[in-house]
């Protein structure tokens, strides 16, 4: 039997940071297996929000676009009953719009 030397004190140094090193390993891996459940849930409890959320928004989309052409259709059909008013009655249609501006020049100038 070989006589055994007495370990210095960088040895004892090195041998105390390996095992802290193994535990903080053993301590994260048991952690990191302890969180994975939890993040796999999170995370798909997210990605479920994430569609639900692209549903909601693409639902939206085609009823602003429904709402659109309404009102294109609208916008559309009084410019046709106005030409037609025109057309009819031009003299009445005149003074209207004579009448209109006046107003309209009249509250521009009383708010200055």
């Amino acid at each position: 039997m070989e006589p055994t030397t007495p370990a210095t004190p960088g040895q004892n140094a090195e041998r105390s940071v390996d095992q802290a090193s193994a535990t903080a390993h053993d301590k994260i891996e048991r952690a990191s297996d302890a969180l994975h459940p939890a993040v796999d849930r999170l995370a798909s409890g997210a990605h479920q929000a994430v569609d639900k959320l692209a549903g909601v928004a693409t639902q939206a989309s085609h009823t602003l676009g429904a709402k659109s052409e309404q009102m294109k259709d609208v916008q559309q059909k009084l410019a046709e009953d106005c030409r037609a008013y025109v057309r009819e009655k031009p003299v009445t249609a005149l003074a209207i719009a004579a009448g209109a501006g006046f107003l309209i020049s009249r509250l521009l100038h009383s708010s200055r």
